[in-house]
């Protein structure tokens, strides 16, 4: 086999141990307007308009450092998955690159971790959704609105690819254009250039005028930083579909580059708009959420009702991207050995059906234990899944250390996307996602998340390797 063969072929037939598969089977049915969008929308979550208040009320104006600093961590990381993603398109993305360069327990460990976390954070925003719809139409039960949302959009998944890419499209768009006019109007009322505003209009002095720009104190920023950096996952979400799109390599490339200004226009710049609209601790931006309170303050009518709109379809949007993406976790283990072997079948327009429905039935029974126990079991759920998302970039850290060398060897034209200043750059991120992780522990609202979390790795890796094992047992007495 030669060099291009090498990271051409995945490895001979679906399931085979030992070797990452292709994902055979899926279609391209994504077209660039969808993965464009995709990338757009992929970073911005509901975290971002329902947990931004919380991270104000903590840091004040020093949360904007706080939000920048995760920024940065997250183009960084996505630099580096970029770089392999465009190189390799893979269904698996950083699993199946740390099935290839850490050993299989690595691709096994982080790929279900992943699927983990996104089948809870179907329950969460089923629920979610679920509470506004409640409180449109009162007459259907909370539960029963949870379930619509569930079934429309796993219809949506298993009828094609195109149709997931299709609705995607729509709601990312909303949430694009919803922020963006938010960003222009905001600033308009800011510097007292939007006519009719009921805002002061008091220019950039409310970043200051309430205690200065570090209110709470430097150390506020870490706090800050643990509050905001679970709003960032989904960024990675287009390099796993772009293996299901014509134009792969060109979809991750176009998407790697344009992760800066997607983070400083909707993250950065729409909280920059609330913190000058309102100082940082005026009641409203922690009773009715930090969008609504700015939109009350320019004097938009109904801004409670608009703001439940959008955040509404920023929950489709994720419920509908977390089942596309735990479904194509759960494909590409299933076509590694790493999962049932029906987990990566597809049917006749390549849709993996059993992947889907197996991802959705746990997101089903997560729903359930949310009403049922929602202190207790579902509790355990959010909290050990809470700090996975810190896992899967600091494993995307250390694939690329030993992935780039390889594509370098191997196929050194498909280095179309590079990592800024490697090696050095990818130690410092690994360095900054670490401390990340050990402030968690020390500090008392972090603390339960990251060690259940790692409970939860601990015992994925014991399987892991436990079945590694058993896999070199078999094959030393064959």
């Amino acid at each position: 086999m030669n060099a291009q063969d090498t990271l051409t072929k995945e490895g001979g037939q679906p399931g085979e141990p030992g070797e990452p598969q292709p994902s055979d089977g899926l279609r391209a049915g994504l077209k660039n307007r969808h993965l464009s969008m995709i990338a757009i929308g992929g970073v911005i979550g509901a975290g971002l308009f329902v947990g931004s208040g919380a991270g104000i009320a903590a840091a004040g104006p020093a949360i904007l450092v706080s939000y920048a600093l995760v920024g940065v961590m997250v183009v960084l990381v996505m630099r580096m998955l970029g770089e392999m993603a465009a190189a390799h398109p893979a269904s698996g993305s950083f699993s199946e690159y740390a099935d290839r360069a850490l050993g299989r327990w690595a691709g096994f460990s982080i790929g279900w971790l992943y699927w983990f976390f996104w089948v809870v954070v179907l329950a969460v925003e089923a629920t979610a959704g679920a509470v506004i719809l409640e409180g449109w139409i009162p007459a259907v039960p909370q539960w029963a609105w949870a379930l619509i949302v569930m079934v429309v959009l796993t219809a949506t998944n298993l009828a094609s690819v195109g149709s997931y890419g299709e609705f995607e499209f729509w709601f990312a768009g909303i949430k694009v254009v919803a922020i963006g006019a938010f960003v222009v109007i905001g600033l308009l009322a800011v510097f007292g250039l939007l006519p009719g505003s009921d805002n002061p209009g008091a220019g950039l002095s409310h970043l200051t005028d309430s205690g200065g720009f570090f209110p709470e104190g430097y150390g506020a920023i870490l706090t800050g930083i643990l509050m905001v950096v679970f709003s960032f996952m989904g960024s990675e979400i287009v390099t796993l579909a772009a293996g299901e799109s014509a134009d792969p390599q060109r979809a991750v490339s176009k998407a790697t580059n344009s992760v800066i200004w997607r983070i400083a226009v909707f993250y950065l710049g729409s909280i920059f708009v609330v913190l000058t609209l309102l100082p940082w601790n005026d009641k409203s931006i922690t009773e009715d959420g930090s969008y609504i309170a700015a939109l009350n303050s320019i004097g938009i009518p109904h801004a409670g009702q608009i703001m439940n709109a959008i955040v509404l379809t920023a929950v489709l949007s994720c419920l509908n991207s977390g089942l596309y993406t735990a479904s194509r976790m759960a494909f590409s283990l299933g076509r590694r050995g790493d999962a049932p072997r029906s987990f990566g079948e597809t049917d006749r327009r390549g849709v993996p059906r059993v992947a889907i429905l197996s991802s959705v039935l746990f997101g089903f029974v997560a729903v359930f234990f949310n009403y049922r126990w929602p202190d207790t079991v579902f509790a355990f759920l959010l909290n050990s899944s809470g700090a996975v998302a810190l896992f899967v970039w600091l494993v995307i850290c250390f694939t690329q250390l030993r992935m780039r060398p390889m594509i370098e060897r191997e196929a050194p034209e498909r280095l179309v996307v590079r990592m800024w200043l490697f090696p050095g750059l990818t130690w410092a991120t690994i360095g900054m996602i670490s401390f990340v992780l050990v402030y968690m522990i020390f500090d008392d609202t972090g603390r339960e998340q990251v060690l259940l979390s790692l409970l939860v790795a601990a015992v994925v890796v014991g399987i892991a390797l436990t079945r590694e094992r058993r896999r070199k047992r078999a094959a030393a007495e064959s």
